[in-house]
């Protein structure tokens, strides 16, 4: 099978497929979930997954992907497989009051970072860490020691060390040269352009 996309022509797919054509196990890359800070002392929230070999690709994409036109302070990575997802709720009722089930074990205490979804359609903010045994642990202690006004649709939780973060003596890499704004949309002068060509259409140039 010939395809205009190199990626397709080297799996060598036959022209007669029958059906039985399986792909390698290592034709996937691992999904990664990606959280923001959109500035200093604002919260980290979700902003989107990227493909990739490990945490350190996954943050390079991540950075490309999701801050190359506005600048933030922070950034995490971590594999989709390492999110614990609590049950979702409806009709305004937080998913703290859902019976969790009991876990009896003697695992040491580690700290895990709790995302609280507000709304549907909207993005999981962190809004704390606390120390626990386990995940379902971390969800109950959350409850206690998160002070929260508005129901909590969904809970995602993430072992802190789990998570490939940029360190602080790195933040510069966010940094947009004075005279180069490209980061903003307003230095494209888009209105000023569109004025500009009606302008000379208008007088036939």
């Amino acid at each position: 099978m010939d395809s205009l996309d190199p990626r397709i022509n080297r799996i060598a797919i036959p022209e007669k497929w029958d059906g039985d054509f399986k792909k390698s196990s290592l034709d996937q890359l691992e999904t990664f979930e990606v959280f923001v800070q959109p500035k200093e002392n604002k919260a980290f929230q979700h902003e989107g997954i990227v493909h990739a070999s490990d945490h350190e690709l996954a943050f390079l994409f991540a950075k490309e992907q999701f801050s190359r036109r506005y600048t933030c302070s922070g950034m995490w990575v971590c594999k989709t497989s390492d999110v614990y997802v609590s049950p979702y709720t409806e009709d305004g009722k937080t998913v703290y009051e859902i019976k969790l089930p009991v876990e009896e074990n003697g695992a040491a205490e580690k700290h895990y970072e709790i995302f609280h979804l507000y709304k549907r359609g909207k993005q999981h903010k962190h809004v704390g860490t606390v120390k626990a045994k386990s995940h379902i642990n971390a969800i109950r202690n959350a409850g206690i020691n998160i002070e929260e006004a508005k129901p909590v649709l969904n809970i995602w939780v993430i072992d802190s060390s789990k998570i490939y973060a940029n360190k602080t003596e790195d933040l510069d890499m966010w940094d947009t040269l004075p005279d180069k704004q490209f980061r903003d949309a307003i230095a494209y002068r888009g209105a000023e352009k569109i004025k500009e060509y009606k302008s000379r259409v208008k007088n036939n140039e």
